[in-house]
């Protein structure tokens, strides 16, 4: 579709019949009445109007309602990007319901952990993650309302089966929903990110105003169980009425393909893709017409500055920048400000938005490096679900902390010192090192360990272990190539050691914890020389 063809409406015109409609989870339903067939998904898997997208959630809502499902209930739901998961999405926005969306690289038993610890009724799964689906009545005998997306498995209704029959018009009693995504934690087992209620207010207006219903098209090129993929490359186009064109998997050529091709308008992508995208040749980055292209934000994980000067050379400034995680926002970037502030990370919405404090809890002045608090909101504060000793030492009164490091300059800029010394992002992945240390000290081998995030080029970071051994093993390949298999039958792939490094003792306080800045420091001057 070209933007010629696109019926295109003023949102600034609309935004006061809008905005009660998102408060009450039915703003597909209000763009299915005023454009109901611009298409809402275009996927490999099959693409909806908005007209369809909001007929076939509304048959969701009704069926998983006979079922037995009632507001504050919980859905769990593995699946790629598809159309079925923004139906799934839509119908928990406007029935009350809870969602968890998935993260299709964890182990079957990471996976049935999560379904079971997040109180799920009901679990929706692809096919292809059949073997997830085998473990769920016995790790997750909650989820009695299962339901099988793309193919037919034993046990699960079919999706299309389930949707048969069901009324196709908008349900009477809307109720909006919220999300509960996981995030690991330092105890090595990941924690959802529970909020009782959503913030009534649209998301940020420097993005949500940045959409024109029916003329923006916006490239999901990440997978949606991501918190930023979700919420930016579905629930804010979706909301403001973008056509969402979605990968099922990246490739970097494909993403310039589907651009051109759709004349895509808005992105959301993490500093690996833009990696990928500056490595492929310069022939083929000339072959494809990216003049449409608007809108190119990105978080999720720290950006070189040269990184990002190549890409704002390449496609103009139009790249965006914010700086946020599953528990809250913080702070926002246009082009032309990071061009005259390179490395920063944007300003705060308000002045106490963030704070700067030392180790006793003591607000830092300008440019003194410390952790980074945000000010939680009024309404929708979240908290880590069944875990009040996290959410404690998440807040210090009305801020809370992901843990990073950094400063304010003097007239109110972030910019990113550090990260916490637990956490390694890898391709805008968060990977905790407790959750691997956890599984390699369970090999008979290891007498100690530390994981840490070394630099890679590409990742950004990768995961590195750094162990002693007991009597009996030596150093050697062989057995570090044994190691990170071990890991692999515990864990996902992508948390898994990348290399082994085997060393006579490691760097430990009296109190027994690990000096991981240290061993950290150590690797990234070795990086760096």
């Amino acid at each position: 579709m070209t933007s010629s063809s696109r019926p295109i409406l003023d949102l600034s015109a609309l935004r006061e019949e809008l905005l009660p409609a998102i408060e009450r989870g039915m703003p597909i339903a209000f763009w299915a009445r005023l454009m109901p067939d611009q298409p809402a998904i275009v996927a490999p898997a099959g693409s909806r109007t908005f007209a369809q997208l909001n007929a076939r959630t509304n048959q969701l809502v009704r069926a998983l309602r006979s079922r037995g499902l009632v507001a504050g209930d919980s859905i769990a739901l593995m699946c790629g990007n598809r159309p079925e998961f923004a139906e799934v999405l839509w119908a928990t926005r406007r029935a009350g319901w809870r969602i968890t969306p998935l993260n299709w690289h964890l182990t079957a038993e990471e996976a049935a952990y999560v379904i079971d610890n997040c109180d799920a009724k009901a679990f929706l799964v692809e096919g292809r993650f059949a073997e997830v689906a085998r473990l769920v009545s016995t790790a997750a005998p909650g989820a009695t309302v299962r339901v099988a997306i793309g193919t037919s498995m034993d046990g699960y209704t079919d999706y299309e089966a389930l949707l048969s029959g069901q009324d196709e018009h908008d349900i009477e009693d809307p109720e909006p929903g919220t999300a509960m995504l996981y995030t690991s934690g330092t105890t090595g087992r990941p924690k959802g990110v529970f909020r009782a209620v959503l913030p009534t207010a649209p998301p940020p207006s420097t993005i949500a105003a940045a959409y024109q219903p029916g003329a923006h098209v916006h490239l999901c090129a990440g997978p949606l169980y991501h918190a930023a993929p979700l919420s930016f490359s579905l629930l804010t186009p979706g909301t403001y009425g973008a056509t969402i064109v979605m990968m099922d998997g990246w490739d970097a050529e494909k993403a310039l393909q589907l651009i051109e091709k759709h004349w895509v308008t808005h992105t959301h992508m993490v500093p690996t893709m833009f990696h990928r995208l500056l490595s492929l040749p310069i022939e083929v980055r000339d072959r494809y017409n990216l003049s449409s292209l608007e809108y190119v934000l990105h978080g999720a994980a720290p950006c070189s500055v040269p990184l990002k000067q190549a890409l704002i050379d390449w496609l103009g400034p139009v790249v965006y920048e914010y700086y946020a995680a599953t528990e809250g926002s913080g702070t926002f970037v246009d082009s032309s400000t990071w061009l005259s502030l390179p490395g920063t990370v944007g300003k705060p919405p308000t002045s106490d938005h963030i704070l700067i404090m030392d180790d006793a809890g003591n607000e830092l002045g300008p440019n003194a490096v410390g952790t980074v608090y945000l000010k939680a909101p009024d309404v929708g504060r979240f908290t880590y679900y069944k875990d009040d000793g996290k959410t404690a030492q998440a807040y210090r009164g009305n801020y809370y902390t992901l843990g990073d490091m950094g400063y304010l300059d003097a007239e109110g800029y972030l910019y990113l010192t550090d990260r916490s010394a637990h956490l390694i992002i890898s391709g805008g992945v968060n990977i905790y090192p407790a959750e691997v240390e956890a599984v390699l000290l369970t090999h008979p081998a290891i007498a100690d360990v530390g994981v840490i995030g070394v630099p890679n080029a590409e990742w950004g970071e990768e995961v590195k272990a750094v162990a002693t051994l007991n009597p009996g093993y030596a150093p050697s390949r062989q057995l570090g190539n044994e190691l990170i298999d071990h890991c692999r039958t515990k864990l996902a792939h992508f948390k898994c050691p990348r290399s082994i490094d085997f060393v006579t003792s490691l760097p430990r306080q009296d109190n027994g914890k690990l000096y991981k800045q240290k061993l950290r420091e150590e690797y990234r001057k070795r990086a760096s020389a």
